[in-house]
């Protein structure tokens, strides 16, 4: 991760040189010449020799293209996690069911009563255990 932000620094770098680079250099022509007006510079004329301006223009903007893509590239994984390679904790055991109080039983659960296939009588409903009465404590 901390390359990320390294690679980005250097990007801002570049790109800050390079349109330092651009600035400073000398303009080939103003629009007089570009469209057949006199000029003592030619527009399409002859190319003078490469200036070591134009040279680091070049290589600038190759550098500033390549990091383009690579932070593209890179910024598609997302965001890391600071805590993305340590283990989580673990897991707490359930806690057990506690038992009924003595001297109670559950209450009966109730299913629904079941459909008849297609054909048949559904059978009579059948009625519920009775509970026990319950005592009172003395």
């Amino acid at each position: 991760m901390i390359f990320y932000y390294l690679f980005t620094a250097f990007y801002v770098l570049v790109c800050l040189v390079l349109l330092l680079v651009v600035l400073l250099q000398q303009g080939k022509g103003d629009m007089a010449a570009a469209f057949g007006g006199g000029s003592s510079q030619s527009a399409f004329g002859a190319r003078s020799g490469a200036t070591l301006l134009s040279k680091a223009t070049a290589v600038l903007a190759a550098l500033f293209m390549l990091g383009a893509l690579t932070l593209a590239i890179i910024g598609q994984r997302g965001p890391g996690s600071l805590m993305g390679g340590t283990p989580g904790p673990a897991p707490r055991p359930a806690a057990p069911a506690a038992p009924a109080p003595a001297g109670t039983t559950p209450a009966p659960t109730q299913q629904p009563p079941a459909t008849p296939p297609a054909g048949q009588q559904p059978a009579p409903a059948e009625k519920p255990p009775a509970q026990p009465p319950q005592q009172p404590p003395k």
